[in-house]
């Protein structure tokens, strides 16, 4: 008979209930959402599981240290499992590991007392052991989480630095990707490798215009321009202020108090100098660039460009802030001429307008999913000085130039272009980024031309308006995979000699390469072939292009086994998820069932753009890795009700907004878990490096940790880096850096160009979707790098800061 004094008193029994409460808790959530998802076809992992769970809970109740041993067999189970399905992979080893060890641990800790109710010897030392095993285990687990996991590692001896191809100097950062290349590449090195750990704060601008953000596009994505000593930067509501390049110092602010219902933001400025030589094209059979003139003593020598969300350009002296009176009328271009019905928010200005020679060129955003008759997508050249249009390009009637006759409009609805473009001098060509007509998820009322131009890299004589090219990227584009980004321009090594080319990311993930010339590729793209869903009369494209010559970034086919979350439970509810959704891989089309898209809308690579040191032939390229599933709702009386503004939450979880003039509602929303983070497994932003030689990547890293974001909304506060959504651009420097910002935590980093090695990062009071710049003073000789701080896209925390960093 056991000895009174061994047997455990209250609060054992209590401890015992308590473990054996939730052991029979957790094996119910597993059983019943184990039974589900067996029945969608998925794994038995967790039926199994979770029938062991009560097994073991009900013993543990019973207080039979069966109970534990039983426990100790799932984790055992467990272990197996999840190397057969994921290997060594870290954040799915953790996510499938680490709840059930420290429950492990917790079990363990508690056989002395199944033991001593079963009247045997506790075996303290066993028990002990095992649960100090599996507490060093969970320790190392947990410690891991604070260490990067490179999806591709660097390997290798770190690079030397390269020297300047052709013997190139820094210039002014003079375009919103640095030059008219686009390339976000800076020739300077004073701050490098070596030295970028003491950077630090040389001044900050506080602008006065914070974007408050209600989740349908208010951000500050701002790319400042240099010219000499005066730092150029526009706000949300699309004020123009300059600062002197050292100090920050105000030397003057335009207000244009732009306003817009839902979108505010600006990216950034164009600029032109009358005084400068004007460069004419190099290679044969291009159009001049016509001659402007300016009386000397007229004001306006040098001029900034701003496209404003009202729809308006506008021409603002450069050197006291006065709008240009002898561009338009007063220094104002009506943009909404010519486009017949655009009230706020169906038309905007979303990117820096393009100079491209003496023809300022601007596109527009048509806002998304709102109803089938639009604004048309025109494309239109004006004059640098005069402001009158030279020319439109129409992808509904491209072979007319001219501005519309009394009466009529552009034609409606067409592909616009909404993003940056790229301006060749050699050849005087704008390549404009083209996106698809409305609605984006409804190809029937598509035109000929619709489906010609849309999703397209299209390429532009920049004197006349007239195609030399375009190249498409999508067929008949129901996901929204509008070109989002001004490509960039660079020599591309093809059978050891270079090419002139251009490259650009997709939010599709892909990376395409395309002679500049002939708009042909330069590397290999093949027409997979797509399955259709079941929209009566919709015109599905049957194959589609995917660009495997060059890496594609975060644009995997997902399985079962990719489904994450921070816990078991959270990872059992996305698997479920993912088996109850249609999903056929990259080009999954949306139908009446609920469909999945990975990448969605809102990335693979986005608006930022790339960046490329052009000395060691290196592409680089950030991204974010988020889900986005969908459903077609034929028209109800409740889902008319429901309003679609042409924002951005539409892709947030609004419900079903109608469509109008078709016949479907659509409903979206991002492949989140039930604590709100992605569903498929981490990283969910990278930063990675393409070697333009070989067409692989260098290293892939994560960017961005959870220290200010988390589940459900919730700040962790830890510096978890487990990559985060980006958006906004990145810079490279001649010092062997690059520099990103737009991520979902507070802070700037630089990393080591060659490796992928964060070497630096600086606190931002907010969050940035920004793209960093650098400069040389003329005034000081110093190296400083500028980025603009507005708040983060999931952030509540707005601000409106300008902050300059320089070594001491």
């Amino acid at each position: 008979m056991m000895d009174k004094a061994m047997v455990p008193g209250r609060t054992a029994r209590l401890w015992l209930l308590l473990l054996g409460t939730i052991l029979l808790v957790a094996g119910g959530f597993f059983l019943i959402g184990g039974g589900k998802l067996i029945l969608l076809g998925g794994s038995a992992y967790f039926l199994l599981a979770g029938a062991a769970l009560l097994a073991s809970g009900l013993l543990i109740l019973r207080r039979k240290p069966a109970g534990a041993l039983l426990f100790g067999a799932i984790w055992a189970a467990t272990l197996l499992w999840a190397l057969w399905e994921v290997g060594l992979s870290f954040w799915p080893l953790i996510s499938r590991l680490l709840a059930i060890s420290v429950g492990a641990v917790v079990v363990a800790l508690s056989m002395p007392l199944l033991r001593r109710f079963a009247g045997r010897p506790p075996a303290y030392a066993a028990s002990f052991g095992i649960g100090g095993a599996l507490s060093l285990a969970c320790a190392a687990g947990f410690a891991g989480m604070f260490v990067p996991h490179p999806p591709v590692a660097f390997a290798g001896m770190e690079p030397a630095l390269f020297a300047l191809r052709g013997g190139a100097q820094e210039s002014d950062w003079s375009a919103y990707g640095h030059g008219a290349d686009n390339t976000r590449f800076s020739a300077l090195d004073q701050i490098n490798r070596d030295n970028v750990d003491q950077l630090a704060v040389a001044w900050t601008y506080r602008t006065g215009d914070v974007a408050v953000s209600d989740g349908n596009g208010a951000e500050d994505q701002n790319t400042p321009l240099q010219i000499g000593d005066t730092l150029y930067v526009c706000t949300p509501h699309n004020d123009v202020i300059a600062l002197d390049a050292d100090t920050g110092r105000q030397k003057w602010k335009a207000m244009v108090n732009a306003k817009s219902q839902i979108w505010q933001r600006c990216r950034g400025l164009a600029y032109f100098d009358a005084r400068a030589p004007l460069t004419q094209p190099g290679v044969p059979g291009s159009t001049p660039v016509p001659a402007v003139a300016l009386a000397p003593d007229a004001p306006c020598q040098r001029r900034l460009f701003v496209n404003t969300i009202d729809a308006r350009l506008i021409a603002i002296d450069a050197d006291i802030g006065r709008l240009c009176p002898d561009f338009g009328s007063n220094g104002v271009v009506d943009l909404k001429a010519g486009l017949g019905a655009a009230p706020d928010p169906q038309y905007q200005l979303t990117s820096a307008p393009t100079l491209a020679g003496t023809t300022v060129v601007v596109g527009g955003r048509i806002a998304d999913n709102v109803q089938v008759d639009m604004p048309g997508g025109v494309l239109r050249g004006f004059d640098v000085i005069t402001g009158k249009m030279r020319w439109a390009f129409d992808p509904g009637n491209p072979d007319d130039k001219a501005a519309p006759a009394t009466g009529r409009t552009f034609v409606r609805s067409t592909p616009n272009s909404w993003a940056g473009m790229t301006y060749d001098a050699a050849s005087n060509t704008v390549f404009a980024p083209m996106g698809s007509s409305s609605v984006d998820v409804y190809g029937v009322p598509r035109t000929p031309l619709d489906h010609r131009y849309g999703a397209s890299m299209l390429a532009i004589d920049a004197t006349t308006g007239r195609e030399k090219w375009h190249y498409q990227t999508v067929h008949n584009d129901l996901w929204d995979f509008d070109l989002p980004m001004a490509p960039t321009l660079i020599d591309f090594p093809v059978g050891g000699k270079p090419v002139p080319a251009l490259v650009f990311g997709t939010k599709a993930g892909q990376l395409y390469v395309l002679d500049r010339r002939t708009g042909k590729p330069l590397t290999k793209v093949v027409e997979q072939r797509v399955k259709p869903a079941n929209i009566p009369g919709e015109p599905y494209a049957l194959t589609q292009p995917r660009s495997v010559g060059m890496p594609q970034i975060g644009a995997q086919t997902l399985t079962e086994a990719d489904m994450w979350g921070a816990t078991p439970f959270d990872q059992l509810l996305c698997r479920i998820a993912f088996k109850s959704m249609r999903y056929d891989g990259l080009y999954t089309a949306p139908g009446t069932d609920k469909s999945l898209s990975f990448p969605g809308s809102l990335g693979g690579m986005n608006w930022g753009g790339l960046s490329v040191d052009p000395n060691s032939q290196t592409i680089y390229a950030n991204d974010m890795r988020l889900g986005l599933w969908s459903q077609m709702i034929p028209q109800t009386a409740e889902s008319q009700s429901q309003k679609n503004n042409g924002g951005e939450a539409v892709n947030a979880g609004m419900g079903a907004v109608p469509m109008k003039g078709t016949p479907y509602a659509v409903n979206k929303n991002r492949f989140l878990s039930a604590l709100g983070i992605p569903c498929q497994a981490p990283p969910f932003g990278t930063l990675t490096a393409i070697d333009m030689k070989t067409r692989a990547i260098k290293w892939q890293v994560p960017v961005g940790t959870v220290k200010d974001t988390g589940p459900m909304g919730i700040r962790m506060g830890l510096p978890i880096p487990i990559g985060m959504p980006t958006l906004g651009g990145t810079l490279t420097t001649q010092g062997g850096l690059v520099f990103i910002a737009g991520t979902q935590d507070f802070y700037l980093r630089a990393f080591d160009s060659g490796t992928g090695r964060e070497l630096w990062k600086g606190r931002l009071p907010v969050g940035s979707q920004g793209g960093p710049m650098s400069f040389r003073s003329p005034k000081s000789g110093r190296q400083y790098v500028v980025v603009t701080a507005g708040g983060a896209r999931q952030s509540p925390d707005r601000g409106d800061y300008v902050i300059a960093y320089r070594l001491p």
